[in-house]
């Protein structure tokens, strides 16, 4: 037992060099400002290299999205690091939740090669992917396509009525 714990204190220092800087822990979130954002505009933010969607979406986008019955999705997961790994692709359980239904946040990235998918196109009004012809609904849902997941929902909240933070 002795050498176990010898070992264990000798291989410490070089496993814990390995654990990320103080200045990449940083950048492992960001806060955004979406006052400006009036329903029916977007914008784009980069999270660890990755696109973010940011998008108040307008009452008739919420409608739409809500009348989806989920066995006609693709993938019926949410994909929101912010529930339960099996929550279900529910319009609510895809936006920011309940009272905050408007607002939408997602790693803009096709979950099929990593295309970056084109804002307010396609046939359901979400996002189209013109890479391979993946098309994802007003609440980032794959619909068409080959992409086989939804776009992920990254871990969020807001701090503010006005800021997000992402990550």
């Amino acid at each position: 037992m002795a050498g176990v714990v010898g070992v264990g204190a000798a291989v410490w220092p070089f496993i814990d060099q390995m654990r990320p800087d103080a200045s990449t822990l940083a950048l492992s979130s960001v806060e955004v400002d979406v006052s400006s954002l009036t329903p029916g505009m977007s914008l784009t933010v980069k999270w660890r290299g990755k696109p973010v969607f940011i998008r108040n979406r307008t009452p008739e986008e919420i409608e739409s999205s809500q009348k989806v019955p989920l066995d006609e999705l693709k993938d019926p997961l949410a994909r929101n690091a912010n529930l339960a790994s099996d929550a279900q692709a529910t319009d609510i359980d895809r936006s920011a939740g309940a009272g905050k239904e408007n607002w939408l946040v997602m790693v803009g990235v096709c979950t099929h090669l990593g295309c970056i998918p084109l804002g307010q196109q396609g046939e359901y009004g979400g996002w189209f992917c013109p890479c391979h012809g993946s098309v994802y609904d007003t609440s980032g849902r794959i619909r068409k396509g080959p992409a086989p997941e939804n776009m992920a929902v990254p871990v969020f909240s807001f701090i503010s009525d006005t800021k997000i933070r992402v990550g």
